[in-house]
C-alpha cells in the first residue's frame, strides 16, 4: 500500500478537492481546536487528536509538525502550530488545579466519567479503519488483540504497585512527557490516561497549578521549585511529538490497518486501569510514602478554608493525591450512578467525534493518518 509522498504531507489526498482556507479564517479554528486539545489532555479518556480532528485542524497540525521537523519553515505551519500549542497551554494552565481536585476528592465519579469518555473513542477509531477500505481485516483484528493485551497488562501491573515513591524523578517525568505527547498524535489515544496509568497525572497537574499560583503571586522561588517536574515533562513532550509523529507516519504508510488495530486495542484495554471504585488509603504512622516514613496523619488548612488530611514526614507533607489507593465495594446507588456517568461520558466523546464531517477523497487514507 502506497501513501502520499513526504512532500505532499498528510492532507495530500484532499488537496485537489477541498480549497485551502485563508490563514485568517484558519487561525480561529486552530485556537478552538487547541483549547479542546488542552482540555482533552487534562481529562483521561479524551484524545487530543480526536479534539483536533473534530475541530477540522488535525491534518494541518500533523503537517505543520512534519514540515517543521524537516526544517521546511513557512508562515502557515508556524502559525498553525503556535496557535494550537498556545491555546492548549492556556487551557491546561487555567484548569489543571480544578481537574486535580476533582480527581483526588471525587475519584470514583471522575473515573466512571473517564471510562465513558475512553469507550466513546472506539467508534471513532473503527470509522478510521473503515475509511481505509475493507473494514476490519485479519491484520486489524490481530493488532487490536495485541494492543488490548499490552494495555491491560500495563494497567494491571500499575494497579499491583500502588506505591508512587519512584514516580516523580527526572527520568520518569521525561518518559511521562514522551508518553503523553505520543498519545496526542493519533485520534483515540488519551495522553491524560497514559499519564494517569503511569502515576504521573496528579503530580503533573499539581506542578502546573503550583507554577500558575507562583506566577500570580510573583514568587520566583516557588516557581523554580516546580521546574524539576515541568522541565523534564516539557522535553519529553518535545521528543514525543517530533520522534513519535514520524514513526507513526511511517507505520501508517506501510502497515495502516494493523497500526490502527493496535490503536483500537489500546483504547479498549485502557478501561482495565480505570476501575472507578477506588479511594486514597489513609496511611498510618510508620508507613513509607515517596521513600519517607510517615510520622503522623493530621488535618491541615488549605487556601479554600477547608481542612485536608496530610501525611507528615520528617522532610515533607504528603497530600492524599500521593497516597496509595484501595478498592471498595460500591453501594447500589454508587454503581447505578457510575453506569449513568459512564454513559454520559460515552455520549460526549461520540458527540465530539460526530463533529468531524470531513470525507476523504482517497479511500486508502483517512484524514490525518495517511503518509
Amino acid at each position: 500500500m502506497s501513501g502520499p509522498t513526504e512532500s505532499q504531507g498528510v492532507s495530500a489526498s484532499a488537496g485537489d478537492s477541498v480549497p485551502e482556507p485563508s490563514l485568517g479564517a484558519l487561525l480561529p479554528r486552530c485556537a478552538f481546536g487547541g483549547a479542546l486539545m488542552g482540555l482533552a489532555n487534562l481529562v483521561p479518556g479524551i484524545s487530543g487528536g480526536t479534539m483536533l480532528l473534530a475541530a477540522g485542524v488535525y491534518e494541518r497540525f500533523i503537517n505543520a509538525i512534519a514540515d517543521l521537523t524537516r526544517f521546511r519553515v513557512g508562515v502557515r505551519p508556524v502559525a498553525v502550530l503556535a496557535i494550537v500549542v498556545l491555546s492548549a497551554g492556556v487551557a491546561i494552565a487555567l484548569l489543571a488545579g480544578v481537574v486535580k481536585v476533582l480527581v483526588v476528592e471525587h475519584r470514583w465519579i471522575m473515573y466512571a466519567l473517564f471510562i465513558g469518555l475512553t469507550l466513546g473513542g472506539v467508534p471513532i477509531v473503527v470509522r478510521l479503519i473503515r475509511r481505509t477500505g475493507g473494514g476490519m481485516t485479519g491484520g486489524a483484528w490481530g493488532g487490536a488483540v495485541g494492543g488490548f493485551l499490552a494495555m491491560a497488562a500495563l494497567a494491571l501491573m500499575q494497579m499491583s504497585q500502588p506505591e508512587a515513591s519512584n514516580r516523580d524523578g527526572v527520568v520518569f517525568m521525561l518518559l511521562a512527557g514522551i508518553a503523553g505527547a505520543s498519545a496526542m498524535i493519533l485520534p483515540g489515544v488519551s495522553g491524560g490516561y497514559l499519564l494517569l496509568l503511569l502515576g504521573a497525572y496528579v503530580p503533573l497537574l499539581s506542578s502546573i497549578d503550583g507554577l500558575k499560583q507562583a506566577v500570580v503571586e510573583r514568587d520566583a522561588r516557588a516557581a523554580f521549585g516546580e521546574f524539576p517536574t515541568l522541565v523534564p515533562v516539557g522535553f519529553g513532550v518535545l521528543i514525543g511529538v517530533v520522534v513519535v509523529s514520524q514513526v507513526l507516519r511511517w507505520l501508517l504508510a506501510r502497515y495502516e490497518k494493523p497500526t490502527l488495530g493496535v490503536l483500537l486495542g489500546l483504547l479498549v484495554g485502557a478501561v482495565v486501569g480505570l476501575w472507578p471504585f477506588q479511594r486514597p488509603m489513609v496511611p498510618a504512622a510508620g508507613d513509607v510514602l515517596k521513600g519517607q516514613v510517615v510520622r503522623t496523619v493530621e488535618p491541615r488548612p488549605e487556601e479554600t478554608g477547608h481542612d485536608r488530611a496530610v501525611a507528615v514526614t520528617e522532610f515533607d507533607v504528603i497530600g492524599a493525591e500521593d497516597w496509595p489507593t484501595e478498592t471498595f465495594a460500591p453501594s447500589g446507588v454508587q454503581a447505578a450512578s457510575a453506569l449513568g456517568i459512564a454513559l454520559l461520558g460515552f455520549g460526549v466523546t461520540m458527540g465530539i467525534g460526530l463533529l468531524d464531517r470531513a470525507k476523504p477523497s482517497h479511500k486508502e487514507h483517512p484524514p490525518g493518518v495517511g503518509g
